[in-house]
């Protein structure tokens, strides 16, 4: 499996990606907000886009759909729900459906917290990934604007913290200095979010970091919801929180902070 992973270096800092078969030469795009970028990459590398994916709704995921599928008459595959949102869905997705884009195999994730119809991609085998959409960012989470803290608590409680370490993180969008940022404001004393800060300050986009499940225990408030720096600072902040807070509670309340941080 090849994973393009293309910065659209826009206000919004979208990533874009396409899938693509070694073997078949056949690509997906994933969110192409950027639909010229796209197709040219995909132009350069020799590669036929016949799939085009959401996941999910926001116009700053969908807005690069018709373009994409003018020029290469992909078909377009979304959250089986979403099909009164993304307009054009040609095939509704569900947990556990699997992908294909020439031999690769991608199984579907119904992730919802970000929106209510949210999906990821994982892929399989010796280097796992996942396609995360706005449920996981590196060092963060999607907001709940439009969906629900309460869900989104469940999404990783329950399917993303229990991936495997070695999953490779690929986000819909570059917030990895702001969130580290909000981790150091949380957890002064989390020196593997200091060292890596710099680092994402200083990233060159074109080829930006890459973390992986593990690498974001280390610094991804809300994969740390046991830390106990976190849970005393934020029990500061929030007095009514119990002496020994559930996980959800604390997920619940970093979610809030972060909205206004």
């Amino acid at each position: 499996m090849i994973i393009e992973q293309i910065w659209t270096d826009n206000p919004y800092r979208n990533f874009n990606y396409l899938i693509a078969c070694s073997d078949s030469g056949e690509a997906m795009a994933i969110d192409p907000l950027d639909h010229e970028k796209c197709l040219a990459r995909a132009k350069e590398k020799g590669w036929e886009i016949t799939q085009v994916l959401n996941t999910h709704e926001h116009g700053d995921h969908i807005a690069g759909n018709q373009p994409t599928i003018e020029a290469t008459g992909a078909k377009l595959l979304a959250h089986h729900q979403a099909k009164d949102k993304i307009p054009g869905v040609d095939q509704g997705l569900a947990a556990g459906d699997v992908v294909k884009v020439g031999n690769v195999e991608l199984e579907v994730l119904d992730t919802p917290g970000h929106t209510h119809c949210h999906i990821c991609l994982l892929g399989h085998g010796e280097a796992p990934a996942l396609i995360s959409g706005d449920t996981v960012f590196n060092a963060g989470v999607g907001n709940c604007g439009s969906g629900d803290p309460a869900l989104l608590y469940q999404t990783f409680a329950e399917q993303i913290s229990r991936l495997s370490d070695d999953t490779r993180i690929f986000p819909g969008h570059d917030y990895l200095a702001n969130n580290l940022a909000f981790t150091l404001d949380r957890e002064p004393d989390n020196a593997a979010a200091q060292a890596l800060l710099a680092d994402a300050e200083a990233q060159d986009m074109q080829n930006p970091i890459v973390t992986t499940l593990g690498q974001e225990k280390a610094y991804n408030t809300f994969l740390r919801l046991e830390s106990p720096s976190l849970v005393a600072k934020l029990q500061e902040r929030f007095p009514e929180l119990p002496s020994e807070p559930s996980p959800r509670e604390v997920f619940l309340k970093l979610r809030q902070l972060r909205n206004d941080w």
